[in-house]
């Protein structure tokens, strides 16, 4: 082989090499000098802004790059996940999903959603559950969940009820709550998360809805709502007076509004690996702890992506068949 035929071979080889490593170096330097959007489906002011704005800043400093988190609310978090789920899958984009964007949605807007999240997304981490809390207008002569139950058959039909969207788990608790307790209520949804539903309700344009516990946790402790009962199996330490729905006398009541990171689907493993591990060190931060527990969220994660993608699956199951049981439509 002549020297020159020896040198463009050489030269071809390594080109190919290049063209073989080059991914997974760019996989193994990120995130590098770029920010990290981190998609929150809703509004400023509920429990997936809550969490975002407490785990951002110590992940940021896990990852050794800035993150920005960034408020895409509407259509009961269908807008931001569906922004989050076309969005390049290259690690800049991550999506903080909870239980009624990916769980819940699916079955409630059926076609009209152009996300699958167990398709579109890599499911990374759970990281926490939020404890949800029955709250009423303060000028509801109730204390109780069996005084509110009362009050609500008198008026049958009279009240409102407010809730983040059509679709949404607080919605579906408040169903719930009508069929065990045998009350009507009327639904009045709001777009944009449960912040909205919460400041009218303060007002009186609604009289009762179950919330997120970091949308409603300052108003209550300043005496602006009335906390009835909360949705977890246990109190929550910062409401201790404040009995769980088992307590109340519904022990079907127990849930949690549970949050986790997903980044978009094709997303190089070795980044998913990277972030998943970064999310479990953020979440086992004391200070991160502390100040999550004070707005009614504990640290829960998952021991892998895989086991987050099968609680997924689980979770769609479990509010699909409620959903099916109660003809909820996004109408």
């Amino acid at each position: 082989m002549r020297k020159r035929d020896r040198s463009a071979l050489a030269l071809a080889s390594f080109a190919a090499l290049l063209l073989c490593r080059g991914p997974a170096r760019a996989e193994q330097a990120w995130p590098q000098k770029r920010p990290i959007e981190l998609i929150v489906p809703f509004a400023p002011g509920g429990a997936s802004d809550f969490v975002a704005r407490i785990i951002a800043p110590p992940l940021s400093s896990e990852l050794k790059q800035s993150i920005v988190v960034e408020n895409r609310g509407g259509a009961a978090g269908n807008v931001g996940m569906e922004d989050a789920a076309h969005a390049a899958p290259d690690g800049y984009t991550v999506f903080l999903g909870n239980v009624g964007t990916t769980a819940i949605n699916p079955s409630v807007f059926g076609k009209e959603l152009r996300v699958n999240p167990q398709v579109d997304f890599v499911a990374v981490s759970k990281i926490v559950d939020v404890a949800d809390v029955l709250v009423v207008n303060t000028r509801v002569p109730a204390s109780t969940v069996k005084d509110f139950v009362v009050y609500a058959k008198e008026r049958n039909g009279q009240l409102n009820f407010g809730s983040p969207g059509a679709g949404s788990q607080n919605r579906l608790e408040t169903e719930m709550l009508m069929k065990l307790a045998g009350i009507d209520l009327l639904h009045v949804p709001y777009k944009g998360g449960a912040g909205p539903a919460v400041t009218d309700l303060i007002g009186g344009q609604t009289q009762v809805m179950f919330t997120t516990l970091p949308s409603a946790i300052q108003f209550v402790k300043a005496g602006r709502l009335r906390a009835l009962a909360v949705t977890l199996a246990q109190r929550v330490p910062d409401l201790p007076d404040v009995p769980t729905m088992t307590e109340a006398g519904y022990p079907t009541m127990v849930s949690a509004s549970w949050q986790g990171v997903f980044v978009p689907r094709g997303t190089p493993a070795p980044i998913v690996s990277r972030l998943f591990a970064a999310a479990q060190k953020v979440m086992e931060l004391a200070e991160v702890q502390q100040r999550l527990a004070a707005g009614g969220a504990v640290v829960s994660t998952t021991k892998s992506p895989e086991e987050f993608s099968a609680y997924l699956k689980a979770e769609s199951e479990r509010w699909g068949a409620l959903v099916r049981e109660l003809q909820i439509t996004s109408n």
